[in-house]
């Protein structure tokens, strides 16, 4: 079976990409990394991809009069690589409802919370001023609203009384990194199904 061929964005250090890139090291799973694609160009990420020899691009926002020129950048580099899936890896840009259309069902996204609970920033935060007994992470596509895509997979992580925002965020990333190439698995090998807004592993 031919290999998916993924792109990664990101942002910063790509704690996500570098699990991401392990798994596709892997020679039975059924993606490979072919670009990595940052908007910032200072991204720590960039330099761990290359030492891997993956191809990296940065696409700067700052270099583009708006959203739609930066956006058909973006494309131009996914076309060039034959992207079949995008995937989100602490990528800090809101992309439009038009980016999105084009690629339905084929951007995915890791968000540190149970989904729908807790959407958007300061998530950790949130959940341990509401006093929470449990958190974790969830891997869904990608739609025009914020966080609020059909979920794929989702683990759960406990709270406990003394915990700081580090340490919570320690944990739930550690599942996060297990879960996010677990759900790129089954994207590959066709496993996930989306009817009306929600998704189902087969």
């Amino acid at each position: 079976m031919e290999k998916l061929n993924l792109a990664i964005f990101i942002s910063g250090r790509g704690s996500n990409m570098q699990a991401l890139i392990g798994a596709c090291m892997t020679p039975d799973f059924p993606a490979r990394v072919a670009v990595v694609i940052s908007n910032n160009p200072e991204a720590q990420g960039l330099n761990i991809a290359a030492a891997q020899e993956i191809p990296v691009a940065t696409v700067n926002h700052k270099d583009y009069a708006n959203k739609a020129e930066f956006e058909n950048a973006l494309q131009q580099v996914l076309s060039e690589y034959h992207i079949d899936l995008i995937c989100l890896a602490g990528f800090m840009r809101l992309l439009s409802s038009e980016f999105i259309a084009d690629w339905p069902n084929k951007i995915i996204n890791i968000h540190p919370s149970l989904l729908p609970a807790y959407k958007g920033l300061d998530t950790h935060e949130r959940v341990l001023a509401d006093g929470a007994s449990e958190s974790g992470c969830s891997v869904h596509f990608v739609t025009s609203g914020m966080d609020e895509g059909p979920v794929i997979l989702q683990k759960k992580v406990p709270v406990f009384p003394d915990d700081t925002v580090q340490m919570l965020t320690t944990r739930i990333l550690e599942q996060e990194h297990i879960i996010y190439p677990l759900a790129v698995r089954f994207i590959a090998e066709g496993r996930i199904r989306t009817i009306d807004g929600k998704s189902e592993i087969q």
